[in-house]
């Protein structure tokens, strides 16, 4: 598993682990050698932050603070983190980020959450009005863009911050301002949130509102991509 800020994802572990039995897991972050404190800190968010009209994307650092990121600036960063996962013998390995990323290259394949996530929300949801909540308010016009480009109709956005205090609370928020815009299905998308998230916003919105979490959704397609590598290689998980 390859986080687009530092492992391990200690928030993570409790929601992807058991669905994760009977795998081996290693987990690297493309920041992993970066340092956040003091004034190299400083430097440090100062270039990894989006340039003028990028979208940013948003992660966790070891200790539970978050750093707002550009895909550009990332980019060798996570190639290198693929690259670190594969030398520790991953037989696939997952991009847990829903943000947009090109290419990167591997010895083996590379699963990328974006799009799991929205296939699968895409083939549950059918023609049902969708909401999705983002992490950021700067992140809400290009989520809803690439979430448009998917399914029929408008595609309400709100944004919660999973990494801030009270996140459980403004998750819960955000979910009813989506469903009083109409949306029926409504997905957290951001590797950030987190099923107590996802329990808030459940209880915050109508009976009959179906709530989706990008991680455990990103996940568990994951797992089953990984069973069917492992069987066409002649091995089973660990």
């Amino acid at each position: 598993m390859v986080t687009i800020g530092q492992a391990p994802r200690t928030d993570l572990t409790d929601d992807a682990r058991p669905l994760l039995a009977g795998f081996g897991v290693v987990e690297h972050g493309a920041l992993d050698e970066d340092r956040f404190d003091g004034p190299e800190g400083e430097r440090t968010r100062a270039a990894l932050a989006p340039v003028e009209g990028e979208a940013p994307l948003v992660s966790r650092l070891r200790d539970g603070s978050s750093v707002v990121l550009g895909h550009d600036a990332l980019a060798p960063r996570m190639r290198d983190a693929v690259a670190r996962c594969e030398r520790d013998g991953a037989d696939a390995t997952l991009l847990l980020c829903t943000g947009r990323f090109p290419a990167v290259p591997g010895a083996g394949p590379l699963l990328h959450a974006e799009p799991l996530v929205q296939q699968g929300v895409r083939a549950l949801a059918d023609r049902a009005a969708v909401g999705v909540v983002c992490p950021l308010p700067a992140q809400r016009e290009d989520v809803g863009r690439r979430w448009a480009e998917l399914l029929p109709g408008p595609v309400p956005v709100a944004a919660a911050d999973p990494y801030a205090p009270g996140a459980p609370e403004a998750v819960a928020s955000a979910a009813r301002e989506l469903a009083a815009a109409g949306a029926r299905w409504l997905v957290l998308d951001c590797i950030g949130y987190t099923g107590r998230m996802r329990a808030a916003a459940a209880a915050a919105v109508a009976p009959g509102a179906v709530v989706l979490l990008a991680r455990t959704l990103a996940v568990r397609l994951a797992a089953e991509a990984a069973t069917a590598v492992a069987a066409a290689r002649g091995a089973r998980p660990e």
